[in-house]
């Protein structure tokens, strides 16, 4: 039985819009559940994006390494005191954000996710996993509230 509770672009884009953001000057998505999230806050921001590719976890939510590793170089050399605004799709046990903070350690960051534990929650109230819309597996992929 599948307890994932659909989520549709227009109930995020309405949610992203009334959001108080922290101010931010750069967002950071973590790749690969963190890109469509990022890619609409930094529109939402109207600010640059960068995608930081890191993966602990496969498809299924489950963990495929002993610890969330670096898929690619990130270059996380920003502008002295930039404010970056680290984004992703859910945070669970807290690891993969836990790296990108170590790595982005000389500047303020802020952690946002849809849901989840981080220093912002976009759907604190959602306790059950989620199809998002533009999971393929979605069993709603429409734009409805």
């Amino acid at each position: 039985m599948d307890t994932k509770v659909p989520v549709s672009f227009v109930k995020i884009s309405k949610a992203l819009a009334r959001f108080a953001f922290p101010t931010t000057d750069i967002v950071v998505g973590i790749g690969r559940g963190g890109i469509v999230p990022a890619s609409l806050v930094a529109h939402q921001l109207d600010l640059p994006l960068f995608i930081a590719a890191v993966n602990y976890r496969d498809d299924s939510n489950q963990p495929i390494r002993e610890s969330p590793e670096f898929l690619d170089v990130f270059p996380a050399s920003f502008p002295k005191g930039s404010r970056i605004l680290l984004v992703d799709d859910v945070a669970v046990s807290g690891k993969t954000v836990a790296l990108l903070k170590k790595t982005l350690k000389d500047y303020e960051v802020n952690t946002f996710v849809l849901k989840g534990k981080a220093d912002f929650v976009l759907f604190p109230d959602i306790k059950t996993c989620v199809h998002w819309p533009w999971n393929p597996a979605a069993k709603s992929l429409t734009y409805e509230n």
